[in-house]
């Protein structure tokens, strides 16, 4: 299989990147009819950013699971789709042929055709890293139901609050996940989830860790039950048939809840044959993936980054996947590295949290593990810093692998700014160079367009391009004001950049109250509502601060309504209420107990100044004439962590 709208050299990147700004029709028009469509689209791209509102491809009628399953079991049908490896290394690996997803993928979409899903009934997916979980995804797409996929690592309120949000009616999820030498009981988890719950009619549960479960008579089914059923009804005499639901271009495939800036998580919504193609595109582009390699995106499927990179990407390109059940540091810190050694990886595409983990435990871990097949290193969800980069480059790469640098979101659907491995130049700690289709552009704060290089501003991009957000589910308001508001007729990341000399772009962070820690988005206001509901606390701030390991930690200033209280013990209780309300990925790091917090004379808290304690630099606070009480301040950095 070639890949025809792959850039093999920096002059075609160029020309690529030149005629995709300045003629987006017909440059994605000709990469659509790679693809299969029922029916052909009546316009390539009608868009405003004002609305906004973005169609690509409108009244073109497709299914995005024939073009990453059918259109390849002709020529690829026995080759591997997917390689799943397991949390437990002695536990054997599962490998599923496209033939066998196939099967698989009509199976789910039978079944949830007898559970009662309809095409548009949001089904949300709570499981652990299992195939069954891409089989759940695709065949939600098979029948035209929305996924919203939820990271295993979410409290039961977390769920709660998605599920209300999606009016979501079915969920899929499993007994329980294995995770390093953990065992998480998903299901009692839903169970807590769905107490106050009015709206959810079936819950469909997976066998894997044979965790105790109650199961509830009339809502609950077995997985195994309802799929066995399924199989009668798809399979005639050794023919798997289901046919796809044929789908509008701009009906949404799923929803992916990320933090903003206000306490309630959003769900960002995708269509179908934008993301599709943008997923493909980016893919094909970024990693320069070549028929029969080995793809190892060591994300979870319920961050963006495995949809797109472990799911969609690889799938529509005919690729191999491989899907990794377990942590980097379990049962040792050599995993990763026995993975890539045990299935000759080709691609490996991590986060630097992962990377300056792994760093920590020195290089014993490598000394019997064969790295040679290697070609491609990716790092994602933060900017990596150099010394990360230069440990990736040399012990794994062994300096013969182009790492690229990738920048996004969940609300572009792929990657948006990256070098193209061993294509265009790529440099430690940039994300360098714009793929086709994206422009750029660097505000400052009073929104005026900064031209030229060696200059730094707010991040913005110009045009549509077709894997962008189209809206936040129920609430297109809130999209409009998120990202369309700040600056007219521009999508606004919310993240800070610097341009170099020669045009590379280094994204430097947030620019919003919103967190980046181990590559996971947080909301400043969701970890205080859930610090502000501990019974003790009148009030807290929370701000981000270098974190060695984690890129960003989370440092929390909290009034507590005792002044004698057991710091130590209210502490413990504290990050408990967090990890129950939002899940463990958002307890602080640090919780400092304070008397006041620094508040203009409107009241409003001045992060700014936090910021500048947690991070020690107490010469560069500025002015704080303009507080309420400036004292304050000084009271904060006598006890400052």
């Amino acid at each position: 299989m070639m890949y025809p709208y792959q850039i093999k050299s920096i002059e075609q990147y160029q020309e690529a990147y030149q005629k995709s700004i300045e003629n987006p029709e017909a440059f994605w028009e000709a990469i659509a009819s790679h693809f299969t469509w029922h029916k052909k689209w009546d316009s390539v791209l009608s868009y405003n950013f004002t609305e906004p509102k973005i169609n690509w491809f409108q009244g073109g009628k497709l299914n995005i699971t024939e073009n990453c399953i059918d259109r390849h079991l002709a020529t690829r049908g026995e080759e591997t789709a997917i390689i799943w490896e397991p949390n437990n290394p002695d536990e054997h690996t599962r490998v599923i042929t496209y033939n066998r997803l196939h099967k698989r993928v009509c199976m789910v979409a039978q079944m949830l055709r007898n559970l009662g899903v309809k095409k548009g009934d949001r089904v949300c997916i709570y499981m652990g890293m299992v195939p069954e979980l891409t089989y759940a995804i695709l065949g939600c797409a098979r029948i035209g139901a929305i996924h919203s996929v939820i990271f295993g690592g979410f409290s039961a309120q977390s769920i709660a609050d998605r599920l209300e949000d999606a009016q979501a009616e079915f969920i899929i999820t499993c007994d329980g996940a294995e995770r390093g030498n953990k065992n998480i009981p998903l299901k009692s988890v839903i169970d807590e989830a769905l107490i106050a719950n009015k709206l959810v009619k079936k819950v469909v549960v997976y066998t894997r860790t044979r965790t105790p479960v109650s199961m509830l008579k009339g809502r609950d089914v077995w997985w195994e039950d309802e799929m066995e059923q399924a199989e009668h009804q798809v399979e005639k005499n050794g023919v798997v048939s289901f046919p796809a639901e044929p789908m509008d271009a701009e009906d949404p495939l799923f929803i992916l809840y990320t933090s903003g800036s206000t306490g309630k998580p959003k769900g960002v919504v995708h269509s179908i044959a934008g993301y599709m193609l943008w997923a493909n595109y980016t893919f094909l582009n970024v990693f320069q993936y070549q028929v029969g390699q080995i793809h190892f995106c060591t994300a979870d499927i319920g961050w963006i980054t495995g949809h797109s990179y472990i799911v969609y990407g690889p799938l529509s390109a005919g690729g191999t996947s491989l899907m990794f059940e377990g942590i980097p540091t379990w049962p040792d810190a050599g995993r990763f590295w026995e993975i890539v050694d045990k299935h000759q990886v080709n691609i490996l595409y991590t986060a630097p949290t992962a990377i300056r983990s792994l760093m920590a435990y020195g290089l014993s871990y490598l000394v019997d593990k064969d790295l040679s097949s290697l070609k491609v290193l990716g790092s994602v969800g933060e900017p990596i810093n150099e010394e990360a980069w230069h440990w990736f480059s040399q012990h794994i790469g062994k300096g013969k692998c182009p790492i690229v640098d990738t920048w996004w979101q969940t609300e572009t659907g792929g990657i948006m700014i990256s070098n193209l491995a061993g294509i265009t130049p790529q440099k430690p700690a940039h994300a360098t160079l714009p793929l086709p289709g994206v422009l750029p552009v660097l505000l400052d704060e009073n929104g005026f367009e900064i031209v030229g290089n060696k200059v730094s501003g707010n991040l913005c991009i110009k045009l549509a391009w077709p894997g962008m957000i189209r809206t936040t589910y129920g609430d297109h308001e809130r999209c409009k004001s998120n990202y369309f508001s700040t600056y007219p007729n521009l999508y606004f990341t919310g993240d800070g950049c610097l341009r170099d000399e020669n045009g590379n772009y280094r994204i430097t962070g947030r620019v919003d109250d919103v967190l980046n820690v181990s590559g996971h988005r947080i909301g400043t206001a969701e970890v205080e509502n859930a610090i502000n509901s501990h019974s003790g606390v009148i009030e807290s701030a929370v701000v981000g601060y270098p974190h060695d390991m984690k890129g960003q930690g989370i440092y929390a200033y909290v009034i507590f309504e005792e002044s004698n209280h057991d710091h130590q013990l209210t502490k413990q209780d504290i990050l408990q209420t967090v990890t129950r309300i939002i899940g463990a990925i958002a307890k602080p790091d640090k919780i400092q107990f304070v008397n006041g917090l620094p508040k203009t004379r409107s009241g409003k808290i001045m992060r700014r100044i936090l910021r500048k304690i947690a991070e020690g630099e107490y010469n560069s606070i500025g002015d704080t004439s303009t507080l309420l009480d400036p004292t304050v301040v000084d009271d904060i950095k006598k006890t400052a962590l």
